[in-house]
């Protein structure tokens, strides 16, 4: 009787073995990442009042003189010289010279049944006074663009620190796996540029998805090479193969976070040549729609369609959309230090979106879980700057407002001083605002923190509060 030889063992190459294995491979790593993504998403503290965000972010810093924070005390002293102690003149120079007075340049009425006040620079703004919230008191860190813009974003001015988009991204994820949790739509490279919407030491699977970039027009500025390749060629294949390397490189790599974020990104991309066409492509929209929004080729049309692009991301489950007007890197949109009747210029481009972003989640019913926070990362001051025609920095007593998401409609909050130069009563502070915002959509904001560099960090530092009093 024979015996049998025993078999040989089957010896393969790391490159056969991916080979064979390729696709299960890549099921597996995905599969690892996602759990990881997963773990890393700590849910909601809270009951959500809200479930998403949109941010119109207004760059360069309107003044609140001039739109909702009427003081009549600037028309009475119009053209007097004055001491303000202006910040800028103190931190160049240590000396604050009088300034004169500068009245507003448009006229205020009472809107809605609210009767909010709401001047003329704002037309459509004003017809939905009843859904905003309006808070008169604000104030912030930085006196210059860069400084201030970081603060209003990541809530440090000169630290390297995570954006509110992607303390969002770790603490909620996406509503949608096709994608992304957080888009930053046109966002400007200067004045902190890409950590606007970074995530500094957070995982980086939590970076926002920038699409488009300021100074492009929207209709050019759109995510580019998401259709496959011509003919399908590779398609199947070759993301098998890159699945396959993928896996064996996050064997080799374990806990590498960033490449760990390179491997979901790709994944993501892929997911979305289906899904990301679809959600940006306006064609859909009636011709109704188009018109709210003012995508008609007036000077309304560019930022109309990035608002028109925000409902649509949102209405997918993005959990945060930020959506930004400004005119360049170099030269923020309503930074206007020498020519106030400029701010009309930029009213007519964003005035009629804005209101009808408010107006098109109304009656979609997705306003009520939508948070839409309209605001600069300063005001202006109630004095001409140089004794010109322009005003200056003032982040001491600024104006932003929220509509949706629980908030308080046809509400003003706070008061600045009789000039609207600072905050006086009732102020909230940028990490108040941001604890605020947090809270609307379940996050604690002293419990949303991340170990790094041997301490716990988080948004609001060790400051912040929630002011409920914006909630109705």
């Amino acid at each position: 009787m024979t015996t049998p030889a025993a078999a040989s063992p089957v010896v393969l190459s790391r490159r056969a073995a991916l080979g064979r294995a390729g696709c299960g491979f890549g099921a597996l790593a995905w599969a690892g990442l996602n759990a990881r993504h997963a773990a890393a998403t700590i849910g909601p503290h809270l009951p959500l009042r809200a479930k998403r965000m949109i941010f119109l972010f207004m760059a360069g810093g309107v003044s609140q003189v001039d739109s909702f924070d009427r003081k009549p005390r600037l028309t009475t002293d119009d053209g007097k010289q004055m001491p303000f102690g202006d910040l800028r003149s103190l931190a160049k120079t240590g000396k604050s010279p009088p300034q004169r007075v500068m009245k507003p340049l448009w006229k205020f009425s009472r809107r809605g049944e609210s009767g909010l006040w709401v001047s003329d620079l704002f037309p459509a703004m004003a017809e939905i006074a009843d859904d905003l919230c309006v808070v008169r008191s604000l104030h912030t860190e930085g006196i210059a663009h860069g400084p201030a813009t970081l603060f209003l974003h990541c809530g440090a001015t000169t630290a390297v620190r995570p954006s509110l988009g992607a303390w969002l991204d770790y603490g909620l994820a996406t509503e949608n796996d096709d994608l992304p949790g957080f888009v930053s739509l046109s966002p400007s490279l200067g004045n902190g540029g890409p950590r606007n919407h970074g995530t500094a030491f957070l995982p980086p699977i939590h970076q926002g998805t920038a699409i488009g970039r300021a100074g492009v027009p929207a209709r050019e500025g759109g995510i580019r090479n998401l259709a496959p390749p011509r003919g399908g060629l590779l398609a199947a294949a070759g993301r098998d193969l890159l699945a396959g390397i993928n896996a064996a490189q996050a064997e080799a790599r374990p806990g590498d976070t960033e490449l760990e974020a390179v491997i979901a990104a790709g994944e993501l991309a892929t997911r979305m040549e289906s899904a990301a066409p679809r959600v940006l492509d306006l064609a859909g929209e009636t011709a109704e729609t188009l018109a709210l929004y003012g995508i008609d080729g007036g000077p309304a049309d560019n930022f109309g369609r990035q608002c028109l692009l925000a409902r649509r991301l949102c209405e997918a489950g993005v959990r945060f959309v930020q959506v930004n007007y400004t005119d360049n890197s170099n030269n923020p949109a309503w930074d206007q230090h020498s020519d106030m009747p400029r701010h009309a210029v930029h009213a007519r481009a964003t005035d009629q979106p804005v209101a009808a972003l408010v107006r098109d989640l109304k009656r979609r019913g997705l306003l009520d879980d939508t948070i839409v926070w309209w605001g600069s990362e300063f005001g202006r001051t109630p004095y001409a700057q140089d004794n010109g025609t322009g005003r200056d920095h003032n982040p001491a007593g600024f104006t932003i407002w929220l509509a949706g998401g629980g908030f308080r409609a046809g509400h003003a909050h706070g008061e600045t001083d009789d000039y609207g130069h600072h905050a006086v009563v009732d102020r909230v502070h940028m990490h108040d605002l941001h604890a605020t915002l947090l809270a609307a959509l379940g996050l604690d904001h002293t419990r949303l923190t991340f170990r790094h560099a041997g301490r716990d960090h988080r948004l609001t530092d060790v400051a912040g509060r929630v002011e409920d009093r914006l909630f109705a």
